[in-house]
């Protein structure tokens, strides 16, 4: 169809997670009411890619999480960052921080095995994590009880920049963390950056302003 391009620019623009291939396609076929070939889509995506890696743009278009997102450009991400220091009053804590990296390497995991890595009882932090959608509920362990199973969410993967988690950090890169996960005023925690167990490097989303 003509305009095709244009369409998919429109709904991954919209959006505000990254969007499948299989999305698209839906999309475009309930609203049209015809049939679109995955390869077209698939064109119509890279064309974008290419026309948003000109540097008259600040933002780009990126496979993300397995879909694809607008994000801006490296080059762009003090001033982003600037802002969101200036919007975002409060945090998670180090405890809720520490409870999600040892979800991200050792997922799935039960609640029982968090508590034996860290010592301590970690009800509230998964609360935190679940209420944030950081953390999902995978299903039950087949052990005794059968104790329900955490693992990392899709919005983990999209906040974070990551496209799976092959991409988590390996420990040897590991160094002094500053990363951290924040969002607009109210929440109950406070938590400074300096208290991180685990940094993302430079992959943290950048949404466009």
């Amino acid at each position: 169809m003509e305009q095709l391009t244009q369409h998919v620019e429109a709904l991954i623009f919209g959006a505000d997670v990254p969007v499948t291939i299989d999305e698209i396609q839906n999309c475009l076929q309930e609203t049209f009411e015809t049939r679109f070939q995955k390869e077209n889509i698939e064109a119509a995506i890279e064309s974008l890619i290419e026309r948003y890696r000109k540097e008259v743009f600040a933002f780009e278009l990126v496979e993300i999480a397995d879909g694809y997102q607008f994000l801006t450009k490296g080059a762009y991400h003090s001033v982003i960052a600037t802002f969101l220091k200036q919007t975002t009053k409060k945090r998670l804590s180090r405890t809720a921080m520490e409870t999600l990296s040892i979800i991200a390497y050792k997922q799935p995991v039960t609640k029982g095995e968090l508590e034996s890595i860290r010592g301590v009882g970690c009800d509230y932090s998964i609360q935190k994590l679940l209420e944030k959608e950081l953390v999902s509920i995978l299903g039950r362990s087949e052990g005794p009880g059968r104790p329900l199973l955490y693992g990392t969410s899709s919005k983990f993967m999209d906040y974070f920049g990551l496209k799976s988690l092959k991409d988590l950090p390996k420990p040897k890169d590991f160094k002094e963390p500053d990363s951290e996960i924040g969002e607009q005023a109210p929440i109950e925690e406070s938590f400074d950056k300096k208290e991180a167990p685990f940094q993302f490097g430079e992959a943290e989303k950048n949404p466009i302003c």
